[in-house]
């Protein structure tokens, strides 16, 4: 099998990821993804999409992630990796579409506006 090419976005984070065949070895920015990822829980939103689909242990993958936060590096990651796996085979989008792996989240930061504190909050009014 050659090495599949995706790309996955949350937020402001953009993860590109190489798929072929191997182990199960996950490697995000040259670290393992148990090291990179502080907590057990965005480990588990990596590795969600091989757990729905019955194919952990069988890919390596290889991940270069930038930008956001790590919550929304590990979202990217998920989604560029369910769209590989639906890519080598259409069986697993059955398995991963009901979860919501295969939807790209368009949730974004709303922009601060002029004249006002934050994006929704603003100065404190006086009446006198």
């Amino acid at each position: 099998m050659e090495t599949i090419h995706k790309i996955g976005r949350r937020k402001t984070a953009v993860a590109r990821i190489y798929l072929s065949d191997g182990k199960g070895e996950v490697k995000v920015n040259g670290k393992e993804a148990k090291d990179y990822f502080t907590t057990a829980q965005l480990v588990y939103k990596v590795n969600q999409p091989f757990l729905l689909t019955g194919t952990e242990g069988s890919y390596n993958v290889n991940v270069n992630v930038f930008g956001g936060g790590i919550t929304g590096q590990a979202e990217a990651i998920r989604l560029a990796i369910s769209r590989a796996l639906c890519h080598i085979d259409i069986e697993h989008r059955g398995a991963l579409k009901p979860e919501g792996l295969l939807t790209r989240d368009p949730r974004m930061v709303e922009r601060k506006k002029f004249g006002q504190k934050k994006a929704r909050k603003k100065f404190q009014f006086s009446k006198r």
